[in-house]
């Protein structure tokens, strides 16, 4: 899968400095950018040691886009010490629910919620070894 985000390749990203890529995160407005032939609608935030991600919408792709965000997300997470994730996706309430995806949120120890800020999502936490 071919992963571009504002349409630079994710191995370009990578060898971007951590600043280049936190501006290109555009922590706490939202963001699109594509994942193969997916559209993806997001936001990222920064809550202490905490990264959360909010998954407002995928377009085209689903469950394979969620799997390739989460590795290379976790690895951004990790080279800057967070000690968790936590992911809100909006499958619930988005404009065409996609129940493959929703089944595979619950079947990855995803919670449906009904947060205070955002209504009905799918969440979960994951906490990062952190290094001593």
């Amino acid at each position: 899968m071919t992963i571009e985000i504002e349409g630079i390749p994710l191995d370009a990203l990578r060898a971007l400095s951590h600043q280049e890529q936190d501006e290109l995160l555009s922590f706490s407005r939202p963001i699109s950018f594509m994942m193969g032939s997916a559209t993806v609608l997001a936001e990222f935030n920064q809550d202490g040691k905490e990264l959360t991600i909010n998954l407002a919408h995928i377009d085209g792709g689903g469950e394979g886009v969620l799997l390739v965000l989460w590795r290379a997300l976790r690895a951004y997470a990790t080279e800057r010490d967070f000690h968790s994730i936590r992911w809100n996706v909006h499958a619930l309430t988005c404009a065409k629910p996609n129940p493959r995806l929703q089944r595979f949120l619950r079947t990855h120890s995803f919670s449906e919620v009904d947060d205070p800020s955002y209504g009905p999502i799918f969440t979960r936490t994951t906490k990062l070894l952190v290094a001593a």
